[in-house]
């Protein structure tokens, strides 16, 4: 188990539970299989810039997350085709990993992950009905 994945999977659990104290994140890391000490959580909760609030952690240094998804999908897409559950976005030459960037940074529960080339992107939905919705979304944008 990396570093890498450990702090991604403790960033997403913040955004999914209200967690205040480092005993419920090692038990919540422990629930899907991450096991670690205080120490590293400590370290972990420095690194991601994350804070106590009333709510529970939350992180006060948002990762860089590029322009806008409407305005870079508005100068850049070119093409959505679906297939399955998959959905293929061409772009302008150059332009795939600034829209893939956007779009993950968008955080649309739909969206599964991205893969980006070139002027090509893969975006992976969970189900063809998903891969639909996602095309809806993103025909709006155009």
């Amino acid at each position: 188990m990396n570093k890498s994945y450990r702090q991604g999977q403790i960033l997403k659990l913040i955004e999914q539970k209200h967690i205040s104290t480092q005993e419920q994140l090692a038990r919540e890391l422990a629930r899907i299989g991450i096991k670690t000490t205080q120490v590293t959580l400590s370290r972990d909760i420095r690194e991601l810039g994350l804070v106590k609030t009333a709510t529970g952690y939350q992180q006060v240094t948002p990762a860089e997350a590029g322009p806008d998804l409407a305005v870079v999908a508005g100068e850049f897409l070119r093409d959505i085709r679906v297939a399955q559950n998959l959905v293929v976005l061409k772009t302008s030459p150059g332009h795939a990993n600034s829209l893939a960037v956007s779009l993950d940074a968008a955080g649309w529960p739909e969206v599964v992950g991205t893969v980006a080339g070139d002027d090509t992107i893969l975006v992976v939905a969970p189900d063809n009905d998903t891969a639909l919705v996602i095309r809806d979304k993103l025909l709006e944008y155009l």
